[in-house]
């Protein structure tokens, strides 16, 4: 049989074919094909789904760690491990503790359950906070402790099909790729699409005239992939046509959280709730920044679908995100603690880069808080606040590794706010500290360590 090229009649991707016995299910005179693929992943969603309804076997694969991973993350594990890195935010850690163990209950009844059943829906979120107030480094901490794929898209950049840009479908394959190209852990992982207000309508909730390719378009093409279908799209991210394979993955299984600063929604929120606001103090004048943060917050906790529709996203999508996650902001104390206390605290990364050159480090409180207000004036949040510090640490990092003796170097308030040369004062030898700390017994389960089963 001489070489010839046919494709498959399931996933439409072209093949060599040799010999006729190069495929497992090949008819050379209508030319019907299945591929190995198609069959092997057909053969596997049998076997599973069969062995769940008659009970002639246990699930395996990523269903058989359903019931391991619901047992060690409930909720109240989850919110105390993000305690560790998250500071404030106590609602927030709520929210979303609940919302990944529910999604993951959810996976497990579908498993166990047959067709025909009352059926659990997807309860995606949507996070609204300010710039900088830890709405991906929540995410990212929570997928870290469920072990799961996680990946962040930016939802500024996607655009309406046909056009220039890229497709809706670019967040599912960052998604695969992040699974290490694992089609079954794709298909239970989390995506995160960032920047999510930037795609709002431009004109509010009526409808514009002119294009839209950035905005309103993409929240339709964004619909398919919320509500659980299949999305399919090719591997190298080329446009799809016939020609390239492209690759198929269910959306059913797949939570999804938006999130945005949805800068001035505060202010749609206050003319809703004007009449009460008299009453409760918003009406008042804002007397200083302090007041104006504490009235920010007040508001962004009141929420509600009608305020996301006026600020320009379509009710298809809004009920295709039925939680909302609001995130306050972050002020001086909350910041100086965030530079101390987190495992992945700032001032603890510097302490142990330095500690490896035999240099203690240490922070003067004026100089934490001048990090702090910096933060502030820049309105970038705790984002900003590795950077602030990196300037001040950059000629004593560079100069450091010169020579390796002891010695301590001081941060002061003069460093952060007029630049001077950190203290670089000679010591004694530096008592040698562990690198890993021993965890006491109380402090929830860490993701990296060898058993982590809650007490």
């Amino acid at each position: 049989m001489p070489i010839q090229e046919v494709r498959c009649s399931l996933c439409r991707r072209k093949i060599k074919v040799h010999d006729q016995y190069d495929i497992p299910i090949f008819d050379p005179n209508t030319g019907f094909a299945i591929c190995k693929n198609c069959i092997r992943e057909v053969s596997r969603f049998l076997d599973e789904h069969e062995a769940i309804k008659h009970g002639t076997d246990q699930p395996h694969g990523f269903a058989a760690e359903l019931g391991k991973v619901l047992k060690k993350n409930k909720p109240h594990v989850i919110k105390a491990y993000l305690d560790k890195f998250i500071i404030k935010q106590e609602r927030a850690k709520k929210i979303l503790s609940v919302a990944a163990y529910n999604h993951y209950k959810r996976m497990m009844y579908d498993y166990t359950h047959t067709e025909g059943e009352e059926e659990l829906d997807k309860s995606n979120v949507i996070i609204i906070g300010p710039t900088g107030c830890g709405k991906t480094a929540l995410l990212s901490h929570l997928s870290r402790l469920l072990d799961i794929p996680f990946a962040v898209t930016d939802a500024s950049s996607l655009t309406e099909a046909g056009f220039v840009g890229a497709d809706v479908e670019v967040a599912v394959r960052n998604l695969y790729y992040a699974a290490g190209k694992d089609i079954e852990k794709t298909e239970h992982g989390i995506i995160y699409l960032d920047e999510f207000d930037k795609i709002a309508r431009k004109s509010g909730e009526n409808n514009s005239i002119t294009a839209d390719p950035g905005h309103e378009g993409v929240q339709q093409g964004l619909l398919k992939m919320l509500e659980g279908s299949v999305v399919e799209f090719t591997a190298r991210g080329q446009r799809k046509h016939p020609e390239a394979p492209t690759i198929k993955v269910n959306t059913r299984n797949i939570l999804f959280i938006v999130g945005g600063a949805f800068v001035g929604i505060e202010k749609i929120v206050a003319k809703r709730v004007k009449k009460s606001a008299s009453s409760m103090g918003f009406g008042a004048e804002i007397q200083s920044n302090e007041d104006e943060t504490k009235r920010y917050d007040e508001l962004i906790h009141q929420v509600r679908p009608e305020d996301l529709m006026k600020y320009g996203i379509i009710p298809e999508i809004i009920g295709r995100l039925p939680v909302i996650c609001t995130l306050e902001t972050l002020d001086e104390d909350s910041l100086l603690r965030i530079l101390t206390e987190p495992k992945n605290a700032p001032v603890k990364q510097y302490e142990k880069l330095l500690e490896m050159d035999n240099v203690k480090l240490e922070f003067e409180e004026g100089a934490l808080r001048a990090v702090a207000k910096k933060a502030i004036e820049r309105k970038t949040g705790a984002r900003s606040l590795k950077g602030i510090i990196e300037d001040t640490m950059l000629d004593v990092m560079f100069d450091i590794p010169k020579s390796n003796e002891p010695r301590k170097v001081v941060i002061t308030e003069a460093c952060i706010n007029e630049g001077d040369t950190p203290k670089i004062l000679p010591i004694d030898d530096l008592p040698n500290q562990a690198l890993k700390l021993d965890k006491p017994d109380d402090e929830p389960n860490d993701p990296d360590d060898e058993e982590n089963t809650p007490a």
